[in-house]
């Protein structure tokens, strides 16, 4: 059963291509973004530091556009919670732990977690009752289950293997997971994307700069060089693009065809953090790899029928 928020999608091939075009788009700007944190954290910026001044900029850059072009975001009291909520799960909690794990077990490993989310959404979306029960797609989440397990005894067996950081970058697939359900059930009525996505990331800033000194965090970015500078420029102006363009294509999809673009960013960023920065990646992505495209495939290949 389609989102009660996805929009009839036109049975054009031109319309047809938009839904397509986002994810792909906004797949990549995913697998940029991890190995951008590890160039930052290189140049000396604290992890979670580096994501709350991006994630602050994002959401100004798209304040400014949304209010030039009549979307100002409607401040009431069920926007203000879906804008912290939505900001806690899908921005602040799951990126700071990702952005956190980066250091210690690379881009690529972070960038390839970013697969199952797919997985996860629809396990959620089926509980939840906006999904109805499929053979197919429940193989497919046990397919990509399977690619974790892989996956997560592949880099737990390298040698100096940090399983504690292993187990944080994994829950956060799990932790965008419900945003990705918390935003479709509690999207705010005659609300458009553009209005919703900087209430989200300023929320979102709001928490990282409230929590992050509380547990110790310094949340000053190096000016030494410009390097940091430029790195935050960098990742602010691909939070800014990566999160208008997130909510048009859960606007035309739904939750579900939206979480394919962590398959997207598996693969660009796993191919950046291997080809690029030298990264080595796990020596079971093979299997994993081909376990969870397996999952995701069978996941989403009704995705479109879905949501006519």
């Amino acid at each position: 059963m389609a989102s009660a928020n996805a929009e009839s999608v036109s049975a054009s091939p031109v319309a047809r291509f938009v839904p397509v075009l986002c994810l792909l788009v906004v797949g990549s700007f995913i697998g940029i973004t991890a190995n951008l944190v590890k160039l930052a954290v290189g140049a000396g910026a604290a992890p979670v530091a580096f994501l709350a001044w991006s994630v602050l900029g994002a959401g100004l850059i798209l304040l400014i556009s949304a209010v030039a072009s009549g979307n100002r975001p409607p401040l009431n009291r069920r926007t203000v919670e879906y804008f912290l909520v939505s900001g806690l799960l899908s921005v602040a909690l799951s990126n700071a732990l990702v952005f956190a794990a980066v250091p210690h077990v690379g881009a690529g490993f972070v960038a390839l977690l970013f697969a199952f989310p797919p997985l996860y959404t629809y396990a959620m979306a089926l509980a939840g009752g906006m999904e109805r029960a499929r053979l197919v797609r429940a193989v497919g989440v046990l397919s990509g289950i399977a690619g974790a397990v892989v996956l997560a005894w592949s880099k737990a067996s390298e040698p100096e293997a940090n399983l504690l950081w292993i187990g944080v970058a994994l829950s956060a697939p799990v932790i965008i997971a419900a945003g990705n359900i918390y935003r479709t059930l509690r999207w705010p009525a005659g609300a458009s994307s553009l209005s919703l996505a900087p209430g989200m990331l300023l929320g979102a800033a709001m928490l990282l700069f409230i929590g992050a000194p509380v547990i110790g965090i310094d949340m000053a970015i190096p000016a030494h060089d410009g390097s940091s500078a430029v790195l935050l420029a960098a990742q602010t102006l691909t939070f800014a693009a990566m999160y208008m363009l997130y909510f048009v294509l859960q606007r035309l999809a739904g939750p579900v065809y939206l979480s394919q673009i962590g398959a997207v960013g598996a693969a660009a960023g796993a191919g950046i953090a291997s080809l690029v920065l030298g990264e080595t990646l796990p020596a079971g992505i093979g299997w994993a790899g081909a376990l969870i495209a397996l999952g995701v495939f069978l996941v989403s290949r009704s995705n479109t029928r879905d949501v006519r």
